[in-house]
């Protein structure tokens, strides 16, 4: 069998192409606060919810809430720390806020609402190369930039917050799931294409 430059050319392309979207796809979404959502309602520990996660570039955090009784702010370290909410990075009013995290660092939120924020609805997303994690003892917090962020509407309808639940791994969408699937069968064809 006698293949062209040409045929190898395109061979490594459609492999490089799959291997992205294998990448792509493994992004995982987080609803902050699991089912109680963000909110003051409830017993939801934010600090405790971010340390159980281990957050990745390209995962989202999303914000569910009533909007006329919460708001997200994304703070620096400091304002963050102090519940000052006069000098927000970004804010965030929807119900239902979706921010894509793009880069290694430390994403600070909270509720901008009175008495919110010292009331605990704030929340620490931090973000490590996985190659350079540090313990989870060290406390070194540099100020983080803005991450890239998508806005959803969501309703305006107040809702009544369940009983706290037990916080559990979330799910990635059957999209992602099933995806791998797919890319997996088409990574597998790539290589017989290859090696034939």
């Amino acid at each position: 069998v006698h293949f062209s430059v040409m045929d190898c050319v395109k061979n490594i392309m459609v492999l490089f192409l799959v291997m992205a979207s294998v990448h792509v796809s493994m992004a995982t979404v987080y609803k902050v606060g699991d089912a109680s959502g963000w909110s003051t309602q409830g017993t939801v520990d934010y600090k405790k919810w971010a340390a159980e996660k281990t957050f990745k570039i390209g995962d989202v955090i999303v914000f569910e809430y009533n909007n006329q009784f919460h708001d997200v702010l994304e703070m620096s370290h400091n304002d963050y720390d102090t519940c000052n909410t006069k000098a927000a990075l970004k804010t965030y009013k929807s119900g239902n806020d979706s921010i894509t995290i793009s880069r290694y660092g430390h994403f600070y939120y909270l509720c901008g609402y009175p008495g919110h924020c010292e009331g605990g609805q704030k929340v620490d997303i931090r973000v490590v190369n996985s190659s350079k994690a540090p313990s989870p003892t060290s406390s070194p917090r540099p100020a983080a930039a803005p991450a890239s962020h998508h806005h959803h509407s969501g309703s305006d309808a107040p809702s009544p917050s369940p009983a706290p639940l037990p916080s559990s791994p979330p799910k990635k969408s059957g999209a992602s799931v099933s995806s791998k699937g797919v890319l997996g069968a088409a990574f597998g064809l790539a290589v017989l294409a290859i090696a034939h």
